[in-house]
Order: C-alpha cells, then structure tokens, then sequence
C-alpha cells in the first residue's frame, strides 16, 4: 500500500489510518490467542501489555505495508 493518501469519495483518508485500524485488528486477534493459549493468568500489566501489543501490532503491519527499498 505504502504511504499514499487513499481517495474515497473524493476524501483523503490518511494511510496511518489504515495502518492503524489493521494494527488494532491484529492486536485483538493476537491478544485472543494469547488468553488461550496461556489461559486465564492475566499479564502483570495488562493495560501496559494492551498497549505494548498495539504498538507492535501497529509498527508491523505498517512495515510490511510499506514499498520495498529501491522500488519507487
């Protein structure tokens, strides 16, 4: 996808936008296999893990979505 503007109905939609509802996707999904796999012992932080897991998720999927070195 990159880091152009995406048009909708002639409005501008910011790709971080994107990124951002993607990352929170993978989060809650991330987070749900993670309660079921370790079970119901809660991390020692859980908003902070919340939070860390987002920001994860969000730097991920904005690195994978981005061009490739050198391709233009």
């Amino acid at each position: 996808m990159g880091l152009r503007e995406i048009a909708i109905g002639g409005i501008f939609i910011s790709p971080l936008l994107v990124y951002l509802l993607l990352g929170f996707i993978v989060t809650v999904c991330l987070r749900l296999l993670l309660h079921r796999l370790a079970g119901h012992g809660a991390p020692w932080q859980e908003a902070w893990f919340d939070a860390a897991l987002f920001v994860i998720a969000t730097a991920a999927v904005a690195y994978l979505g981005a061009p490739a070195p050198g391709s233009g």
